[in-house]
């Protein structure tokens, strides 16, 4: 079983969103954890937008990194350069990967195009995801 760490700066929507796909996509091949550098509660926005997708996030917690230092990680995938820079030393054996996606909890402007912003970043890392799984899970 591979352990999977999705890392951003307040583990509210691009690493909860990553989280949902990753473990939906692994088919229970791997335990997926995500966390931030900071925790800012899981955006309601990114729960809307992944029930839209039929994966229920809501059931999410914010967690922070240092949660996790005892776990033994086999990937660690940063998705905002922030995480990346502020990203704790694994003495593990982790292959790091990393994806800067915009941040969809800055988007401004009406209710209908924030929710825009969410569902484009949605659809970006649910490519991402499952190119890694393709490429890493199937070794």
């Amino acid at each position: 079983m591979k352990n999977i760490l999705v890392l951003c700066t307040g583990n509210s929507c691009r690493s909860q969103i990553a989280h949902g796909y990753l473990a939906a996509m692994t088919n229970g091949k791997a335990n997926v954890y995500s966390a931030g550098v900071e925790t800012h509660g899981v955006n309601p926005r990114s729960i809307l937008i992944m029930k839209e997708d039929g994966i229920d996030i809501s059931n999410h917690t914010s967690n922070n990194i240092n949660e996790y230092l005892k776990v033994d990680f086999d990937y660690v995938i940063t998705v905002c350069d922030n995480a990346k820079e502020r990203c704790p030393y694994f003495p593990t054996k982790a292959l790091k990967f990393h994806y800067n996606f915009p941040d969809p909890a800055k988007a401004i402007g009406t209710e209908e195009e924030i929710m825009e912003a969410f569902k484009n970043v949605r659809e970006l890392i649910k490519a991402y995801c499952t190119v890694f799984v393709q490429e890493q899970m199937n070794r």
